[in-house]
């Protein structure tokens, strides 16, 4: 394989350029990994646009990925050279109150890979050991949309989601639909909103009860409509727009849950008054948990998971540059984006 490799640069934002590097050596506890498949997320869009405050420049974007094992010490967690694996991304501190309380994802020096350390947007990366998941023997495609969809798998476990519930899911992006399929796991009745009809169809086309169309439905009567006038049990917040919180506090039932995926940049003013009136439990949602990604393989590998519609676009890493000003300048068009690093 030669000792040297392409790596993807966004040296500041706007640009990006594509510099060769000696393949990286693992360190005692590491494993040496091969690259095949990574999602572009929202927060490399963000790294790129400068729209990323935790960032960093130059930053190698990529948390979402396939790879195969080149090279890796004895292990007791069955992983070996030559098999497809994926990675828990987040790079927790250990010792801060919420990880030595188990709370990992929410770890208050969270560094997360492609935002405040390098991420995955290379040929060959490092990993540490006990950071990798087999891949079951599931596609390279499929496994680099696992971490995206543990994102909408760990809100839906937030809300404790129960079978024959009615749940809400605004935004029908990339995470939106992931959630709506974790709901759909639990045996719920799920509903997505969104304005393009484009996302709102590959929502149906994979299993979702019904869609709304924000830009041609009157949303408070379709939600009376849906739930009796009962409201949601669950509405998942998967946008981070002030319209989309406000909405979702209206849409809930009382005694109801709002779980917020979406980062909002804007600040929201409403009366905090409806909350204590409808007793509501909100619940913010981040990350994942390792146990997230182990779940979620499993049911892939069993049948339960279908992503392949959720890919609209897979690109040479070598025409990123081109991916990325597709989602800029068409992010309707585009619902998950892969770039291809090896074969």
């Amino acid at each position: 394989m030669g000792n040297m490799m392409k790596v993807v640069y966004i040296e500041s934002p706007g640009r990006i350029k594509i510099l060769e590097e000696p393949i990286p050596t693992p360190k005692k506890g590491e494993a040496l990994l091969k690259v095949k498949y990574c999602g572009i997320c929202g927060s490399d869009v963000a790294v790129y646009k400068g729209e990323q405050p935790f960032a960093t420049y130059p930053r190698i974007p990529g948390h979402e990925f396939s790879a195969e094992i080149v090279s890796i010490e004895n292990n007791d967690l069955g992983l070996r050279e030559g098999m497809l694996v994926t990675a828990n991304p987040y790079f927790n501190c250990g010792h801060c109150y919420p990880c030595r309380k188990g709370n990992i994802n929410c770890c208050v020096n969270n560094e997360t890979m492609g935002v405040q350390r390098n991420g995955s947007f290379a040929q060959y990366i490092t990993m540490p050991i006990h950071r990798i998941y087999s891949g079951e023997g599931l596609d390279a495609k499929i496994l680099a949309q696992i971490e995206p969809f543990c994102i909408g798998f760990h809100a839906v476990n937030r809300a404790n989601v129960k079978e024959k519930e009615k749940v809400l899911v605004f935004g029908a992006g990339a995470i939106g639909i992931f959630a709506m399929l974790s709901a759909k796991l639990k045996g719920a009745d799920v509903y997505i909103a969104d304005m393009l009809q484009s996302r709102l169809e590959v929502a149906r086309a994979l299993g979702a009860n019904n869609t709304l169309n924000l830009t041609q439905v009157d949303l408070d009567k379709a939600i009376y409509e849906i739930t009796e006038g009962n409201g949601m049990d669950v509405v998942v917040e998967a946008v981070g727009a002030p319209k989309s919180f406000l909405s979702a506090i209206n849409s809930v039932a009382f005694s109801g849950k709002i779980v917020l995926i979406g980062n909002g940049t804007k600040e929201v003013t409403f009366n905090q008054s409806v909350l204590v009136k409808k007793e509501l439990n909100i619940y913010g949602s981040r990350n994942s948990l390792p146990n997230d990604f182990r779940q979620l393989i499993k049911l892939a590998k069993d049948g339960f998971v279908d992503t392949e519609k959720i890919v609209t676009d897979i690109y040479n890493f070598e025409d990123c540059v081109q991916a990325f000003l597709e989602l800029v300048n068409n992010p309707g068009d585009h619902l998950k984006v892969l770039l291809k690093f090896n074969d």
